[in-house]
């Protein structure tokens, strides 16, 4: 790569392209190699098992569901099953059993799918957050084109890595707040705090996204990575559509925190972001199936319940866990129809 060229995008400066690389207009950026050594070299490890159990059996997942509802499946880490207006939606899929630039070194998979691959319903549409590795799957993306041949949505410079690979494959992208139109449902590019790269000279080099997905009926805010960054994304996703279904958002990935608290949020942040956003549900993801960080394989969920039950008491606080749900690979979630519609 030459010194001062972006080889995934070309386009005008903006609020937060500076001509070669995104930024986070306001807040920290990544930490640089020399932190990443000290991580690296000085601070220990929770030790996860090799191979961790999924939640019961699943059943055959169906093949479409009716325009109002809305079925939430949990794949593993970041990979969710998405079923509403009926359409299929996946993001960030992720069926290899690495993520890593290398085939031989980097995080395993401890769960397995959650939905074997070729038990998937017909997949319509796969929305891309970022090009990390365990988000941006450029085998899996080659099976989906080649048995479903899915409309892929991402942030900008994304397509790019993607034709390398997949040159046929329909890709949209868009800049923050840029939206698509699939069929019944409108894909609203959001901002949220985080970076990319897939090498060591790429960096923040292909934006990063959040998304709001839009049917006639439904709303749901669904995050990739971010950092908590004050609230700031919430607070704009807050702003600008008054009201969510339901927020997805990750949990996990979050130690130590003197390293990830500027590119991911923990389990008290989510929650703070919820309650921000006023949505009545939430789905915490972005743990237990791959080890990218420091914490125990279970911290992220234990962190949560411990977070929703000090903030209320008996009932309430039960009532609250039910509403900010974690799933295992394999189990799904009938999200209610919320009250207080437009």
């Amino acid at each position: 790569m030459a010194a001062g060229r972006n080889p995934y995008y070309s386009g005008p400066k903006s609020a937060h392209f500076d001509g070669q690389r995104f930024y986070n207009p306001e807040g920290a950026g990544p930490k640089g190699l020399r932190d990443l050594l000290r991580w690296q070299l000085t601070e220990k490890r929770a030790r996860w098992p090799r191979q961790l159990a999924n939640g019961e059996p699943p059943p055959a997942p169906l093949p479409r569901i009716a325009a109002d509802d809305l079925r939430v499946t949990m794949i593993g880490h970041a990979t969710l099953l998405i079923q509403t207006a009926g359409l299929n939606i996946l993001t960030d899929p992720v069926w290899s059993d690495r993520v890593s630039p290398l085939s031989f070194l980097g995080p395993t998979r401890r769960r397995l799918p959650g939905i074997a691959f070729n038990k998937l319903p017909p997949i319509d549409l796969v929305l891309l957050t970022h090009n990390h590795y365990d988000h941006l799957d450029l085998n899996t993306l080659a099976r989906l084109k080649a048995k479903h041949d899915p409309q892929v949505i991402t942030p900008l410079g994304n397509e790019t890595i993607i034709a390398a690979k997949v040159p046929d494959m329909r890709v949209a992208t868009g800049d923050w707040d840029d939206t698509v139109h699939c069929g019944p449902l409108t894909v609203h590019f959001e901002p949220c705090h985080h970076w990319s790269a897939r090498g060591i000279r790429d960096r923040s080099m292909a934006l990063w996204s959040a998304f709001t997905l839009e049917t006639a009926t439904r709303r749901v805010f669904h995050v990739g990575d971010t950092g908590f960054d004050n609230g700031r994304p919430y607070q704009r996703a807050r702003a600008k559509h008054e009201r969510f279904d339901l927020a997805i958002l990750p949990i996990g990935a979050f130690e130590p925190r003197w390293f990830m608290r500027d590119q991911h949020q923990n389990p008290e942040e989510a929650l703070a972001g919820l309650k921000i956003l006023g949505c009545p549900f939430a789905l915490g993801h972005h743990w237990g199936t791959f080890q990218l960080t420091s914490e125990a394989v279970n911290e992220p969920v234990e962190r949560l319940e411990k977070a929703l039950s000090s903030d209320s008491r008996g009932s309430v606080a039960a009532a609250m866990q039910r509403q900010f749900r974690t799933l295992l690979p394999g189990e799904a979630w009938d999200v209610p129809l919320s009250s207080g519609r437009d």
